[in-house]
């Protein structure tokens, strides 16, 4: 019997998502990891990595095959994949720019482009990327991926992991949102990324169109997200009964006295926010249904939510709440100007949401 082909996997961007997933690529044992770590390069290099982990529990002084300081460094070998783990913030720094020594000569002229997949939160993030490597006279491979992981940097080499990381992923194929059938080359790349993954240890589903489940996840997005980056406070404040007794603590929580501000207010207006990303959702093409972006979304994503943050053992801030608390950049052209502009671009009114983007500038 063959031995399994071990892949050359190169990851860009060492925070808490890419940490997490360079530990399930190389658990597979398919793949060598090549990490690029930037800020955090001198930490991880002389201590490794801490992983607190609900899932794959405490490891210690976990290490990459291999890590370098900078893509230009990487680009020794071709490989098979390249997992792009940045946040996705292209007022600062576009993936072509962050991943230039690989679609530029002579790197680019001198070994096959790879497959190429972005675990990043946001709408259109592929684009730049996909005509990045047109020009280049080649076909572009990119895998889009919508992501659920709890995952948090504690310190520069310590991650914090919850009980789960699952991903849909799909071929991403530009400005075409209502193909739903994958073909046979694309089929074999989707189950090569599965088979490492999940041999790895995470939760895989591949879909024949996958930018209508990033769409369906920038609903939780776009909404609590920028409620909770815009208010300083965790979406449990919008929900959260106060504690019965004294014997009970805990913040924060809907007060007594302006409960019915959140009520009548806050909630009408995040309901509005997600029934314009339906009306998106139809002129892009996504049927009503179960497969698509069916209309009673706002009111599940709602319910869900507030399903999850009435408990008072909930710790839960979103990334774009921690990114501001940290005095980080957003993710705002990626999760809410993305929307303003494929809306503008179909005639679609999305003044809530336009107004929201503009908070967040």
């Amino acid at each position: 019997m063959n031995a399994a082909k071990i892949h050359d996997v190169l990851l860009v961007g060492f925070g808490a998502v890419g940490a997490m997933y360079a530990l399930i690529l190389k658990r597979s044992g398919l793949v060598r990891v090549t990490i690029v770590a930037r800020s955090n390069y001198d930490a991880v290099n002389n201590h490794g990595v801490r992983f607190e982990s609900a899932k794959y529990g405490v490891i210690t002084g976990w290490r990459p095959d291999r890590m370098v300081r900078s893509v230009e460094e990487a680009v020794d070998r071709p490989y098979s994949y390249v997992f792009v783990a940045t946040k996705a913030v292209p007022e600062r720094a576009r993936i072509p720019s962050i991943l230039q020594p690989l679609i530029s000569a002579p790197y680019a002229y001198t070994h096959p482009q790879p497959t190429y997949v972005l675990l990043q939160n946001g709408l259109s993030v592929e684009v730049d990327l996909y005509h990045a490597i047109k020009q280049l006279g080649k076909e572009p491979s990119i895998i889009s991926t919508a992501l659920w992981i709890n995952a948090n940097m504690l310190e520069a080499n310590i991650v914090e992991h919850g009980i789960s990381d699952r991903v849909s992923i799909g071929m991403y194929r530009h400005d075409d949102y209502t193909t739903e059938t994958n073909t046979a080359a694309e089929i074999a790349i989707l189950e090569d990324i599965r088979s490492i993954l999940t041999t790895g240890g995470s939760e895989i589903t591949i879909v024949p169109e996958v930018q209508r489940k990033k769409f369906a996840k920038n609903f939780w997005n776009v909404a609590f997200s920028s409620c909770s980056a815009l208010t300083g406070h965790s979406v449990s404040a919008l929900f959260r009964p106060p504690p019965p007794d004294l014997s009970a603590s805990y913040t924060p929580y809907v007060s007594p006295t302006t409960a019915h501000l959140i009520k009548d207010y806050t909630i009408p207006v995040i309901s509005a926010t997600l029934r314009e990303l339906v009306m998106l959702a139809r002129a892009l093409g996504y049927p009503d249904s179960k497969d698509g972006i069916p209309s009673t979304l706002p009111d599940e994503v709602i319910e869900h939510m507030r399903q999850l943050h009435i408990a008072p053992n909930n710790s839960h801030k979103t990334s774009m709440l921690l990114d501001v608390e940290k005095g980080q950049a957003i993710e705002v052209e990626a999760i809410l100007g993305s929307v303003v502009r494929l809306a503008h671009d179909r005639g679609v009114p999305v003044p809530v949401r336009a107004c929201l983007s503009c908070s967040k500038r």
